[in-house]
This record gives structure tokens, C-alpha cells and sequence, in this order.
């Protein structure tokens, strides 16, 4: 099943409030949550060996991928804002 219909109403729910790019980057998001908030349940249990109290390598190098996903769309969210935010040039 496409993303699209299995999150037909976060997306619609997004879409509405922010646009449909941003709406589903927000989505996005929230999916990269997830998975982060998984990974970290993971990373509880699978300690590394030489690092005593922290996550396997793998688990550390997961992680931080999803987290630098994450501020990237946290990024392009912002962009996308700023010319809603500016007032027109084209007024006087």
C-alpha cells in the first residue's frame, strides 16, 4: 500500500493547514519520528561493547542519519514559508 493512502488523513489533515508541500513534508516528519523514537527503543537494548551506556555503532549511525533528515526538511519547511510570510514587492 502506497504512503499516500495509508496516511490519507494525516496527509489531507496537513495539506489543509499548510499546503500541500509542506503539508507533506510535515507528514514526513512525523514519519522520521517514528522511526527515531523506534530506534531508540533499539538502541536500549543493543549497547555497544566498547562504548558502555551507548547505542551499537549502527544504532548511533541510524540515528543520527534520521535526525540530519529530519533538520533538512525542517529546512526546506522554512524556505518554502518565508515568501508566504514577505510582503508583496509589487504593492505600494
Amino acid at each position: 500500500m502506497s504512503v499516500y493512502q495509508e496516511r490519507r488523513e494525516e496527509l489531507d489533515k496537513h495539506e489543509f493547514m499548510m499546503g500541500i508541500p509542506r503539508g507533506r513534508l510535515a507528514v514526513a516528519l512525523d514519519i522520521l519520528t517514528d522511526a527515531l523514537v523506534l530506534v531508540g527503543q533499539h538502541g536500549v537494548y543493543c549497547q555497544s561493547a566498547r562504548q558502555p551506556g551507548k547505542p551499537a555503532m549502527d544504532i548511533q549511525i541510524i540515528t543520527k542519519s534520521i535526525t540530519d533528515a529530519k533538520e533538512l526538511i525542517s529546512g526546506v519547511m522554512t524556505e518554502i514559508k518565508k515568501p508566504l510570510q514577505e510582503p508583496s514587492q509589487t504593492e505600494s
